[in-house]
C-alpha cells in the first residue's frame, strides 16, 4: 500500500532515518531515492500527528497510511521551519527558488515566493549576527586570534609565560578548532592554519583573516596586500585570502562568535589548571574542543561536528600530497661585489643583478634568490656571520675589470687620498679568496671621505696601520671616536707599511 506513490516501507525508513540515524533531510532524500520535499513532507505531516520513532506499536499500517494522506495542516508563516531552510541553503547550488519550488509541491507551505523571500529574511534579521550570512558548504573558514593570552609555565626558562590563542570556524557548520602558540608571529600564524587544516581534514576555498599584521603587509579596504609568506603558503593549500574589510564587523562575525565560545567553553573551564609547556595546554583544549563541537545548537539542528560532517566535510579541497615547508621571505639589494646579506652572511648571484633588488626565500637548509618569480641563485644556508658564499660562474669574466667596479679603481680612489689609505685598502682586497668579495669593504671604507673628509680619513687609516688594525668597522670608530687627533700624519712611518705572505703590493693592480 502507497500513499501518493511512496510506499509505506519507504515511509518508515524517513522516520527512522530522520530521529534514529539524525540524519539530514538531503541525505535522506539521497539514501532513499526521493526529492527533499517529500521527505520534508511526510516527516512534518506525521509529527502534527505526534508521530515521530519509533511508531507506536497499537498503530496499524492502515491508520499510518490515512494520517500520511490526509490534509495537511496549513502552516501559517510564523511556523515555517526557517532553520531548516537556513541550512539547506548551506548546500552548494541550493537556492531559496528550490527549496521553494519542493516545499510548495509538498504542500507545505502556501505562500508566493516572494512572501517566502520576505520572511526568510525577516527571520533572518532576529537571528544572531553570526547567523544572518548564509555560507555555502566548504567555502570559508574564518581565523582570529582570542585577544585573551593563557598563562603557562616554560619548560626551558621554568618561567610564566603568555600563550596565544589561534581559534578557525568553518562558515557553513560553524565547526571550531583552537589551539595555543607562543607568538601571532608569521611562522606560528601559518603553523597554526597547517595543524587546522589536518583537523578538517581538507582545505576550505577561502580564508577571511582580520587584518593581522602576521598575514596582511597592508591594510586597505579594497586591496589588501598578503604578507609574501603567506601569500605562498596560501598558494601551495591551492586556497586564497580574503582578509575581513576595516571597519566591517559582519565581515568577522564568525571568527567573534567562535572567540567568545573558545573563552567561554575553554579557556574558563582550564583558568584553575596549571600546564607546562604548548603540549601539556593544546591536550586540554583538544578534548574540551571535542566537547564543544558535539555540543548541541540552541538555534538549529544537530551540532557543529554533524553539521561538519554533513555540510562542510564533503565539499572541502583534498590537502595537498607534501606538507608545507614554512619559508622565510626578506627584500634585498644586490652590491658591487655581486653579493647579498642574510643574517651577517654573503650570497653570491650573476653578476648582471649588482644592483637591483631580489626576493629572497630561505629555510634553515637553503637559500633562494628570486628576480621576477624567476630562481637565479640557490645556496646551501650558512650561519656563518662575515664570511661569503660564492659560486664561481656568478663571477664577472675577467675579474670585474670590464665592470663598473675594479681592484684598480679602489687602487686609484685610495691613492687620491693617501698612502695610507691605500694600504688598508690592498689589504682589504688581498684578505679575501675572490677581491670581488671584498669590493663592499672598500667602498665603505673610501665612502667616510664624503662623511668625515679625505684628510680625516688618511689620519684615521695611518693611525690603523700604526696599530695593526685593518677592518673597515674598527676605522670607522676611529673616526667616530677622533683616535687619530695624537698621531703626526706628516711623520715618516715606512716601518708601519702593512707587510704580509699574501700581500703582493700595488704593482699587482697595475
Amino acid at each position: 500500500m502507497t500513499a501518493k506513490g511512496v510506499s509505506l516501507r519507504k515511509m518508515k525508513e524517513i522516520l527512522r532515518l530522520h530521529y534514529h540515524a539524525n540524519l539530514s533531510m538531503h541525505n535522506i532524500a539521497k539514501s532513499i531515492n526521493v526529492s527533499s520535499g517529500v521527505v520534508h513532507k511526510y516527516i512534518t505531516r506525521l509529527k502534527e500527528h505526534g508521530i515521530t520513532w519509533p511508531i507506536p506499536d497499537d498503530m496499524k499500517d492502515d491508520e499510518l497510511i490515512a494520517i500520511a494522506k490526509s490534509k495537511p495542516i496549513a502552516p501559517s508563516v510564523e511556523e515555517i521551519d526557517f532553520q531548516s531552510i537556513h541550512v539547506e541553503l548551506k548546500r552548494k547550488g541550493v537556492t531559496l527558488q528550490l527549496l521553494w519550488e519542493e516545499y510548495t509541491e509538498a504542500k507545505l507551505i502556501d505562500i508566493s515566493y516572494s512572501q517566502l523571500c520576505r520572511r526568510y529574511r525577516k527571520w533572518q534579521n532576529k537571528q544572531p549576527k553570526s547567523m544572518r550570512q548564509s555560507h555555502k558548504a566548504g567555502d570559508k573558514v574564518f581565523v582570529d586570534y582570542s585577544g585573551l593570552t593563557f598563562d603557562i609555565i616554560d619548560p626551558i626558562s621554568n618561567q610564566i609565560r603568555s600563550a596565544e590563542i589561534f581559534i578557525g570556524v568553518l562558515g557553513a557548520s560553524n565547526y571550531t578548532y583552537a589551539e595555543a602558540t607562543w607568538t601571532q608571529q608569521l611562522e606560528d600564524w601559518i603553523g597554526s592554519h597547517i595543524r587546522m587544516f589536518d583537523y578538517f581534514g581538507g582545505v576550505p576555498s577561502l580564508a577571511v583573516p582580520d587584518n593581522l599584521k602576521s598575514a596582511i603587509k597592508k591594510c586597505c579596504r579594497y586591496e589588501p596586500d598578503e604578507n609574501p609568506a603567506y601569500a605562498d603558503f596560501i598558494r601551495h593549500y591551492n586556497t586564497a585570502v580574503l582578509p575581513a574589510r576595516p571597519y566591517k564587523p559582519k565581515d568577522k562575525a564568525k571568527a567573534e562568535s567562535a572567540v567568545q565560545l573558545v573563552q567561554r567553553w575553554i579557556l574558563a573551564k582550564l583558568r584553575h589548571e596549571t600546564f607546562v609547556g604548548l603540549d601539556q595546554l593544546n591536550g586540554a583544549i583538544k578534548k574540551l574542543l571535542k566537547k564543544l563541537n558535539n555540543k548541541p545548537f540552541k538555534k538549529l539542528p544537530g551540532t557543529r561536528e554533524s553539521q561538519f560532517n554533513e555540510i562542510d566535510k564533503p565539499a572541502l579541497k583534498p590537502l595537498p600530497s607534501m606538507k608545507f615547508e614554512y619559508k622565510h621571505f626578506k627584500r634585498v639589494k644586490v652590491h658591487v661585489d655581486y653579493h647579498f646579506e642574510l643574517h651577517g652572511h654573503y650570497y653570491s648571484v650573476p653578476s648582471k643583478y649588482i644592483g637591483e633588488y631580489l626576493d629572497i626565500w630561505y629555510t634553515n637548509k637553503t637559500v633562494e634568490a628570486f628576480k621576477d618569480s624567476i630562481c637565479i641563485a640557490m645556496h646551501i644556508r650558512s650561519k656563518l656571520k662575515g664570511k661569503h658564499t660564492t659560486i664561481t660562474k656568478h663571477m664577472p669574466k675577467s675579474h670585474q675589470k670590464q665592470a663598473q667596479w675594479s681592484a684598480e679603481r679602489f687602487i686609484n680612489w685610495a691613492k687620491s687620498i693617501g698612502k695610507h689609505t691605500k694600504l688598508i685598502v690592498e689589504y682589504l682586497l688581498e684578505s679575501r679568496a675572490h677581491e670581488e668579495q671584498s669590493f663592499r669593504s672598500c667602498l665603505g671604507l673610501l665612502s667616510l671621505a664624503k662623511k668625515y673628509s679625505a684628510t680625516k680619513l688618511e689620519m684615521a687609516c695611518y693611525y690603523a696601520v700604526s696599530n695593526n688594525i685593518r677592518s673597515f668597522k674598527s676605522i670607522k670608530s676611529i673616526l667616530q671616536k677622533e683616535l687619530y687627533l695624537n698621531f703626526d700624519l706628516h711623520k715618516t712611518q715606512s716601518e708601519h707599511e702593512l707587510n704580509h705572505e699574501n700581500i703582493r703590493g700595488s704593482n699587482y693592480y697595475h
